[in-house]
């Protein structure tokens, strides 16, 4: 174990970011997460074609670290704007497909950080918390939208007033997660489906999940419009021309990400 409180790897194309703060369930500092927007961005620079993002320990992420923060009035919407923002929006603007092993607890900006992937592996035994109303704030780190966005208005409203767990496989049911294992197969599922989006046309990955993101705000109109600009850069790729021929030779394609 280190010091450092993001852990990062990349090997065979898949950069894999730990949350590296098990003895406090990875709550998250202002340190931390400008280290881990860095992070996340050193991985699509260093050439990472995939990434996996988890936590060390029983916890993925308990959300912000509340030490010593009960006392006095806080800006809290500046530490938005300076901490937990930029990590939404990396999340959501990397080029790369992003799975996240969500291994324990992902509460607060925790919920946010692990439902940003693209591809959500949960534990059986982990839970989603939007634990705002608890302590009387809102839902932030992007939780809002992407609940919103993935399960509907009533949810949304469920988990963020009420402030209950939710266990992961109530939050596959709700189509918030891909995918639910048992406990101790839940970084290698992550890691398998990392190795398999590594394997694939990266540029065309990156290009659906801008897209995707996209609709989810789009009319159909806007929509068909975006398709064909990223299908046109598509069409231009390394990776087409090899996609194409592996099919015409009924062979497996070797895709190189360009």
């Amino acid at each position: 174990m280190t010091d450092e409180t993001v852990l990062y790897a990349l090997d065979n194309g898949v950069a894999t970011i730990r949350l590296n703060r098990p003895d406090r369930l990875n709550a998250v500092t202002a340190e931390m997460l400008a280290l881990l927007r860095a992070t996340l961005w050193r991985a699509a620079d260093e050439g990472a074609r995939a990434v996996l993002l988890t936590g060390e320990g029983r916890g993925f992420c308990s959300g912000a670290e509340l030490s010593g923060r009960g006392e006095g009035s806080l800006d809290l919407g500046s530490s938005l704007e300076l901490g937990y923002n930029p990590v939404a929006e990396a999340l959501s603007k990397l080029p790369i497909p992003i799975v996240t092993a969500v291994n324990g607890p992902a509460a607060g900006a925790g919920a946010g950080i692990a439902l940003g992937g693209d591809i959500v592996v949960m534990a059986k035994s982990a839970y989603l918390l939007l634990a705002f109303s608890n302590i009387g704030l809102v839902p932030d780190c992007g939780a809002t939208w992407l609940v919103a966005k993935s399960a509907g208005r009533a949810k949304a409203l469920e988990m963020a007033l009420l402030g209950e767990k939710m266990s992961a496989q109530e939050a596959m049911d709700a189509g918030l997660v891909a995918r639910v294992v048992e406990d101790e197969a839940v970084l290698s599922t992550a890691q398998e489906i990392a190795a398999k989006l590594a394997a694939k046309p990266t540029l065309a990955l990156g290009m659906i999940r801008a897209q995707v993101k996209a609709a989810l705000n789009s009319t159909l109109s806007e929509t068909l419009s975006i398709e064909a600009t990223h299908q046109r850069r598509a069409g231009f790729s390394e990776d087409f021309r090899e996609g194409v021929a592996a099919f015409l030779q009924k062979r497996k394609p070797e895709f190189k990400g360009k």
